[in-house]
């Protein structure tokens, strides 16, 4: 979980630090050609910037699913042994049932004859 939250604070990051610099050069203080010509380099980051992000958002997507596929197939084991312990306890209680009825039918039948 602490994997997803740090993709998307990542996320963040990168996307305020690119309108940070874009309103950082639009309010500098500089002649409307550098202004110009690093907006220029600015938009030519882009697109880089778009990948990094897309390939980082991708990698947390692809852990989350991961870790989800993993915690799921060890809950499945769990409940698989839990059924199996399940079954055993019962047929363990059917047997000690059985046995206790035929021992109180064995009693009946010797307080029977003695009688």
């Amino acid at each position: 979980m602490s994997n997803n939250r740090s993709g998307v604070f990542i996320g963040g990051f990168l996307l305020g630090a690119a309108v940070g610099a874009v309103s950082g050069l639009l309010m500098a203080p500089r002649t409307g050609r550098e202004t110009r010509q690093l907006l220029k380099k600015s938009a030519n980051a882009l697109p880089e910037l778009a990948e990094d992000l897309s390939t980082s958002v991708q990698i947390q997507a692809d852990h989350l699913s991961t870790t989800a596929l993993r915690n799921w197939d060890e809950t499945l084991e769990r409940l698989r042994e839990a059924i199996a312990a399940g079954i055993i306890a019962s047929q363990q209680e059917s047997y000690a049932l059985k046995r206790e009825q035929e021992e109180e039918n064995s009693d009946s039948l010797v307080q029977h004859v003695e009688n």
